[in-house]
Protein backbone atom coordinates (compact mmCIF):
# COMPACT_ATOMS: atom_id res chain seq x y z
CA UNK A 1 0.00 0.00 0.00
CA UNK A 2 1.25 3.94 -0.79
CA UNK A 3 0.55 6.38 1.62
CA UNK A 4 1.21 9.95 0.26
CA UNK A 5 1.36 11.94 3.18
CA UNK A 6 3.92 14.41 5.13
CA UNK A 7 5.50 13.52 8.68
CA UNK A 8 3.99 16.78 9.79
CA UNK A 9 1.03 16.22 9.53
CA UNK A 10 -1.26 14.77 12.41
CA UNK A 11 -3.61 13.36 10.22
CA UNK A 12 -0.75 11.40 7.72
CA UNK A 13 0.59 10.46 11.64
CA UNK A 14 -2.42 9.37 12.49
CA UNK A 15 -2.93 6.47 9.67
CA UNK A 16 0.99 5.59 9.99
CA UNK A 17 0.24 4.45 13.71
CA UNK A 18 -3.33 2.81 12.80
CA UNK A 19 -1.24 0.84 10.37
CA UNK A 20 1.50 -0.06 12.91
CA UNK A 21 -1.16 -1.10 14.93
CA UNK A 22 -2.59 -3.68 12.24
CA UNK A 23 0.89 -5.21 11.18
CA UNK A 24 0.52 -3.43 8.34
CA UNK A 25 3.58 -2.03 6.00
CA UNK A 26 3.11 1.18 4.01
CA UNK A 27 4.76 2.47 1.22
CA UNK A 28 5.42 5.82 2.34
CA UNK A 29 5.59 8.45 -0.51
CA UNK A 30 6.56 11.92 1.51
CA UNK A 31 5.03 14.83 -0.78
CA UNK A 32 6.63 18.23 -0.85
CA UNK A 33 3.62 20.45 -0.61
CA UNK A 34 5.79 23.94 -0.50
CA UNK A 35 6.77 22.41 -4.00
CA UNK A 36 3.51 21.69 -5.17
CA UNK A 37 3.50 18.11 -5.78
CA UNK A 38 0.26 17.54 -4.19
CA UNK A 39 -0.94 19.10 -7.85
CA UNK A 40 0.98 17.37 -9.80
CA UNK A 41 -1.34 15.46 -12.77
CA UNK A 42 -0.66 12.30 -11.42
CA UNK A 43 -1.31 12.78 -7.71
CA UNK A 44 -4.53 14.72 -8.80
CA UNK A 45 -5.74 11.59 -10.66
CA UNK A 46 -5.19 9.68 -7.35
CA UNK A 47 -7.41 12.20 -6.04
CA UNK A 48 -8.96 15.07 -7.04
CA UNK A 49 -9.08 16.94 -4.16
CA UNK A 50 -5.44 16.78 -3.94
CA UNK A 51 -5.07 16.27 0.19
CA UNK A 52 -2.94 14.59 2.35
CA UNK A 53 -3.03 11.56 3.38
CA UNK A 54 -3.93 9.70 -0.03
CA UNK A 55 -3.87 5.86 0.60
CA UNK A 56 -3.66 3.70 -2.51
CA UNK A 57 -4.73 0.45 -1.91
CA UNK A 58 -3.86 -2.02 -5.02
CA UNK A 59 -5.14 0.44 -7.06
CA UNK A 60 -7.82 1.11 -4.47
CA UNK A 61 -7.76 5.11 -3.59
CA UNK A 62 -9.07 7.09 -0.64
CA UNK A 63 -8.35 10.11 1.38
CA UNK A 64 -9.48 11.97 4.38
CA UNK A 65 -7.57 10.63 7.46
CA UNK A 66 -10.64 9.45 9.60
CA UNK A 67 -11.93 7.53 6.29
CA UNK A 68 -8.88 5.83 5.68
CA UNK A 69 -8.77 4.73 9.36
CA UNK A 70 -11.74 2.77 9.24
CA UNK A 71 -10.95 1.07 6.01
CA UNK A 72 -8.18 -0.06 7.45
CA UNK A 73 -9.53 -1.67 10.01
CA UNK A 74 -12.71 -3.15 8.45
CA UNK A 75 -10.34 -4.74 5.72
CA UNK A 76 -7.12 -5.25 7.65
CA UNK A 77 -8.42 -5.64 11.41
CA UNK A 78 -10.72 -8.98 11.00
CA UNK A 79 -9.24 -11.17 13.76
CA UNK A 80 -9.33 -8.21 16.36
CA UNK A 81 -11.94 -5.49 15.66
CA UNK A 82 -10.83 -4.17 18.98
CA UNK A 83 -9.77 -0.12 17.06
CA UNK A 84 -12.77 0.00 15.30
CA UNK A 85 -15.96 -2.80 16.97
CA UNK A 86 -18.32 -4.03 14.81
CA UNK A 87 -20.76 -3.27 17.72
CA UNK A 88 -23.22 -0.07 16.56
CA UNK A 89 -23.39 1.62 19.73
CA UNK A 90 -19.90 1.39 20.21
CA UNK A 91 -18.90 2.56 16.58
CA UNK A 92 -21.21 5.69 16.94
CA UNK A 93 -19.33 6.96 20.05
CA UNK A 94 -15.88 6.33 17.66
CA UNK A 95 -17.09 7.77 14.66
CA UNK A 96 -18.41 10.91 17.35
CA UNK A 97 -14.97 11.52 18.51
CA UNK A 98 -13.92 11.15 14.85
CA UNK A 99 -16.04 13.83 14.15
CA UNK A 100 -14.89 15.50 17.09
CA UNK A 101 -11.03 15.47 16.44
CA UNK A 102 -12.01 17.12 12.54
CA UNK A 103 -13.75 19.68 14.42
CA UNK A 104 -12.91 21.66 16.96
CA UNK A 105 -9.66 19.95 17.86
CA UNK A 106 -8.19 20.06 14.93
CA UNK A 107 -9.62 22.89 13.57
CA UNK A 108 -8.79 25.18 16.53
CA UNK A 109 -4.89 23.90 16.67
CA UNK A 110 -5.21 24.79 13.04
CA UNK A 111 -6.44 28.38 13.33
CA UNK A 112 -4.65 28.68 17.00
CA UNK A 113 -1.57 27.11 17.03
CA UNK A 114 -0.53 26.90 13.36
CA UNK A 115 0.10 30.45 13.15
CA UNK A 116 2.30 30.50 15.86
CA UNK A 117 4.61 27.75 14.39
CA UNK A 118 4.69 30.20 11.11
CA UNK A 119 5.30 33.66 13.00
CA UNK A 120 6.28 32.57 16.47
CA UNK A 121 3.51 35.44 17.74
CA UNK A 122 0.29 34.62 20.16
CA UNK A 123 -2.28 33.70 18.77
CA UNK A 124 -6.00 36.17 18.95
CA UNK A 125 -7.77 35.54 22.63
CA UNK A 126 -10.62 34.12 21.04
CA UNK A 127 -8.94 31.50 19.15
CA UNK A 128 -7.30 30.31 22.27
CA UNK A 129 -11.03 30.29 23.69
CA UNK A 130 -11.96 27.70 21.35
CA UNK A 131 -9.00 25.89 22.02
CA UNK A 132 -9.76 25.77 25.59
CA UNK A 133 -13.32 24.89 24.96
CA UNK A 134 -12.15 21.72 23.13
CA UNK A 135 -10.08 20.72 25.55
CA UNK A 136 -12.79 21.09 28.01
CA UNK A 137 -14.82 18.60 26.11
CA UNK A 138 -11.66 16.08 25.58
CA UNK A 139 -11.67 16.67 29.25
CA UNK A 140 -15.28 15.63 29.97
CA UNK A 141 -15.38 12.49 27.48
CA UNK A 142 -12.45 11.05 29.20
CA UNK A 143 -14.64 11.40 32.69
CA UNK A 144 -15.54 7.88 33.04
CA UNK A 145 -13.02 6.03 30.32
CA UNK A 146 -9.24 5.62 30.09
CA UNK A 147 -9.85 5.81 26.37
CA UNK A 148 -11.65 8.46 24.44
CA UNK A 149 -14.45 5.99 23.34
CA UNK A 150 -14.12 3.59 26.14
CA UNK A 151 -12.15 0.97 27.94
CA UNK A 152 -9.39 0.31 25.28
CA UNK A 153 -7.34 1.99 22.63
CA UNK A 154 -9.59 2.80 19.32
CA UNK A 155 -8.70 4.35 16.05
CA UNK A 156 -10.33 7.85 18.02
CA UNK A 157 -7.38 7.78 20.58
CA UNK A 158 -5.00 7.30 17.77
CA UNK A 159 -6.67 10.37 15.90
CA UNK A 160 -7.10 12.68 18.38
CA UNK A 161 -3.38 11.78 19.37
CA UNK A 162 -2.05 12.82 16.63
CA UNK A 163 -3.77 15.87 17.11
CA UNK A 164 -3.38 16.45 20.59
CA UNK A 165 0.66 15.64 20.64
CA UNK A 166 1.06 18.03 17.93
CA UNK A 167 0.35 21.13 20.56
CA UNK A 168 3.34 20.15 21.94
CA UNK A 169 5.03 22.18 19.70
CA UNK A 170 4.39 25.50 21.60
CA UNK A 171 4.47 23.86 25.38
CA UNK A 172 0.64 23.62 25.64
CA UNK A 173 -0.07 23.30 29.10
CA UNK A 174 -1.88 19.87 29.28
CA UNK A 175 -2.26 20.42 33.11
CA UNK A 176 -5.79 22.23 32.99
CA UNK A 177 -7.43 19.21 31.54
CA UNK A 178 -6.11 16.50 34.10
CA UNK A 179 -7.83 13.82 32.30
CA UNK A 180 -6.82 14.53 29.18
CA UNK A 181 -3.21 14.48 30.44
CA UNK A 182 -3.97 11.31 32.38
CA UNK A 183 -4.84 9.95 28.76
CA UNK A 184 -2.06 11.36 26.76
CA UNK A 185 0.55 9.95 29.22
CA UNK A 186 -1.02 6.67 28.81
CA UNK A 187 -1.71 6.66 24.84
CA UNK A 188 1.50 7.59 24.56
CA UNK A 189 2.73 4.14 26.58
CA UNK A 190 0.13 2.07 24.38
CA UNK A 191 -0.14 3.64 21.05
CA UNK A 192 1.88 1.71 18.58
CA UNK A 193 3.77 3.52 15.89
CA UNK A 194 4.25 6.64 18.71
CA UNK A 195 7.78 7.05 17.73
CA UNK A 196 7.06 7.84 14.18
CA UNK A 197 4.33 10.20 15.55
CA UNK A 198 6.86 11.93 17.48
CA UNK A 199 9.51 12.40 14.59
CA UNK A 200 6.85 14.24 12.65
CA UNK A 201 6.06 16.52 15.65
CA UNK A 202 9.85 17.32 15.90
CA UNK A 203 10.14 17.79 11.87
CA UNK A 204 7.77 21.12 12.56
CA UNK A 205 9.63 21.97 15.63
CA UNK A 206 12.51 22.08 14.01
CA UNK A 207 11.25 24.49 11.24
CA UNK A 208 9.60 26.46 14.14
CA UNK A 209 13.22 27.17 15.23
CA UNK A 210 14.36 27.89 12.28
CA UNK A 211 12.11 29.70 11.40
CA UNK A 212 12.41 31.80 14.68
CA UNK A 213 16.30 32.86 14.06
Amino acid sequence: MDLYYHPGSAPCRSVIMTAKALGLELNLKQLNIPAGDQLKPEFVKLNPQHTIPTLVDNGFSVWESRAILIYLVEKYGKKDDSLYPADPQKRAVINQRLYFDMDPLFQCFYKAIYPQILSKKPSPPEEMEKVDKAYTLLNTFLEENEFVAGSSLTVADIAILATVSTFEIVNFDFSKYPNVAKWYETAKKVTPGWEQNWEGIMIIKAFMDSNSK
